[in-house]
């Protein structure tokens, strides 16, 4: 049985302004809204303080930021936890719009130095990262898309795009509320192309967002796109066979996928 996330504790919520508010679980979790902010868990405190003065000097026109909020004695991080300006709207299947949401953002990080952090990761993404490129070689479950992964593998081809900060992890972090700008939510710091960090949206809303394959044609004007979409399919086919919550319904989205990418090299 899953376990219930647990909301902020009320030193946490009186640090960034909100005493008085209820929590409130967002989607399932992990973030709550508490008043008008947005207080999430960050287990990493390093990664967690980069994310809130990147954000907090960062400007996207047409886009609404989850801007940083300090705790009253000025700290990004308190007990585990940060906080950001709360946002109105839905992850909805709007996925050519995510797609554009990558473009217009990365546009705004092209300029931004390499997180120290990014060295040190060893999370399973960080590890799939790096599989995904050729740079660490891990043992991937074969049932769980390491099989795939191999195959794929073969068809990899080197790239001369400059990498850059991307946000890898848009597919579900893009918000709309009506006619408002799409909000991004947190941000997940990757060094790597900006057509990759759009391709991993396009692989995710194929496998698992009910997307039509004309995506991959409608983005085709993007810079060494093929190669940036199997570079994405592999990093997801990588995560899936590290994760410890994989199954094989999760994989069929990415098998789908992985055949219409293919069909393009």
């Amino acid at each position: 049985m899953t376990r219930s996330p647990e909301p902020p504790p009320a030193h946490v919520r009186a640090a960034f302004g909100a005493r008085d508010a209820e929590p409130e679980l967002i989607d399932g979790g992990p973030a709550w809204k508490c008043g008008d902010a947005t207080i999430r868990p960050a287990g990493k405190p390093a990664e967690a303080t980069w994310v809130a003065k990147t954000l907090d000097g960062l400007d996207v026109p047409g886009l609404r930021m989850g801007r940083p909020l300090r705790s009253t004695d000025g700290r990004y991080v308190v007990g585990g936890w940060s906080a950001t300006k709360y946002l109105s709207g839905r992850a909805e299947p709007r996925h050519d719009e995510v797609v554009s949401v990558a473009v217009r953002l990365h546009q705004a990080t092209a300029d931004l130095p390499k997180p120290r952090f990014l060295e040190t990761r060893t999370d399973i993404f960080a590890v799939a990262d790096r599989c995904s490129w050729g740079e660490d070689d891990v043992p991937l479950d074969a049932g769980l898309g390491g099989r795939l992964f191999e195959i794929l593998a073969e068809l990899r081809k080197p790239i001369t795009l400059k990498p850059q900060v991307v946000h890898g992890d848009l597919f579900g972090n893009v918000l709309f509320a009506g006619d408002a700008a799409p909000a991004v939510v947190d941000f997940t710091a990757y060094w790597r192309p900006a057509e990759w960090a759009a391709a991993v949206v396009v692989v995710d809303a194929l496998a698992w967002g009910g997307a039509d394959e004309g995506i991959l044609q409608r983005w085709g004007h993007l810079t060494e796109w093929s190669q940036s979409l199997l570079h994405a399919l592999l990093f997801r086919l990588a995560v899936h066979a590290l994760h410890p919550l994989s199954n094989a319904q999760s994989l069929a989205g990415l098998e789908r996928a992985a055949h219409q990418v293919t069909n393009l090299l």
